[in-house]
């Protein structure tokens, strides 16, 4: 399931602790594909903490407790990480990440944590929901066959990437819009794992954010570049878009299009994802501004003079996820939407039997 969905799940997984009516959430998918991180913007964006756990890192004694003596009888001593009102609040996220990776013993204490929402004494507090994630046996981790007692008590979701979601992410918290760019003219490497190979470094949504520090640190030495970028995506994903971001100094400029002033599209593909990826950064930067609705207007007139109407399609859509609604109500947005309006009915049939199917 793309990111997009299974994070309108994790909300409304969330929001259902208030009616009694939650259900533990189990996560599945390879390494680097975000899914500790949707849990977190869950947490964030519904203002709770969020505390993970590693249960391959754990011991049973972690989860249970450990025993001591009170009088004649024997209690147990309450995790201090466990969630507790007090301390954590009312509301929150219990994560329990890694589980695929934890000990047969370590996964059996949590059997009573996740369906009971108790350990012994301890009870989970009302408010918390219990989302949980780890790789699949396929994915050359550290991974352990699920128990089906404790398979049984989750509902399962299958984190796919999906360079939409990711794009929108990646404009969201200020990704360089060069990565995006050439995600968008390579898609199919967005996530390139073949765990047979057993990689050091592949190209995964986690580890293209790493090029992105990469890029920060040292754009400006190229001597290094290189093998930073390779270090984070893998040799040959480093040397494309070390090649990608060299021929960006053919790029149009930017400012011209954004003021209105006449401006060459690119012949050449690549250049024509960067510009639109470009375009999408200024269109984010101008949101709230004054000039914002000259800036939206430009970029829809630039994004009508694409010689492929589907980059334009791209470009828009791209910028309507970043900075909201607003571009629909804008003269430019009618006029480009006439003269594409055969591609998008077109996308839209083409997609109907799937969606019919599912």
């Amino acid at each position: 399931m793309r990111p997009a969905l299974i994070l309108a799940i994790l909300d409304r997984e969330f929001r259902a602790t208030a009616q009694g009516s939650h259900t533990p959430v189990m996560l599945w998918g390879p390494p680097g594909v975000g899914k500790s991180q949707m849990v977190a913007q869950v947490a964030a964006k519904r203002k709770v903490p969020m505390i993970d756990i590693r249960l391959s890192q754990m011991e049973p004694t972690d989860l249970r407790g450990i025993p001591f003596r009170a009088g004649e009888i024997v209690e147990w001593a309450v995790p201090a990480m466990l969630p507790d009102t007090m301390r954590h609040g009312y509301e929150g996220i219990l994560f329990l990440d890694e589980i695929t990776s934890a000990a047969p013993t370590v996964s059996a204490a949590a059997y009573q944590l996740i369906l009971d929402r108790r350990l012994g004494a301890y009870e989970v507090p009302p408010g918390w929901a219990i989302f949980a994630a780890g790789n699949r046996q396929g994915d050359r981790g550290v991974t352990y066959s699920m128990p089906a007692p404790l398979a049984n008590r989750f509902s399962h979701f299958e984190v796919e990437t999906n360079l939409d979601d990711w794009a929108s992410w990646a404009y969201a918290h200020g990704i360089d819009e060069r990565i995006v760019a050439f995600l968008r003219f390579r898609p199919e490497l967005l996530f390139d794992f073949d765990p047979a190979h057993n990689p050091l470094a592949f190209p995964s949504p986690r580890s293209w954010e790493y090029a992105h520090r990469a890029l920060q640190k040292f754009d400006a030495e190229g001597d290094l570049l290189l093998g930073a970028l390779q270090a984070c995506v893998g040799p040959a994903a480093g040397i494309e878009l070390k090649a990608f971001v060299d021929n960006l100094d053919n790029l149009p400029d930017i400012d011209a299009i954004v003021s209105g002033a006449d401006a060459l599209v690119p012949k050449e593909t690549d250049l024509q994802y960067a510009v639109a990826s470009a375009l999408v950064g200024r269109a984010i930067r101008a949101k709230g501004a004054p000039e914002e609705a000259k800036v939206y207007g430009h970029i829809l007139d630039y994004a009508n003079r694409f010689p492929s109407r589907e980059m334009g399609v791209m470009l828009v859509s791209d910028m309507q996820r970043a900075v909201g609604d607003k571009i629909f109500g804008l003269p430019q947005f009618s006029t480009w939407a006439k003269s594409v309006a055969d591609v998008m009915i077109f996308d839209m049939w083409r997609k109907e039997p799937s969606a019919k199917a599912k």
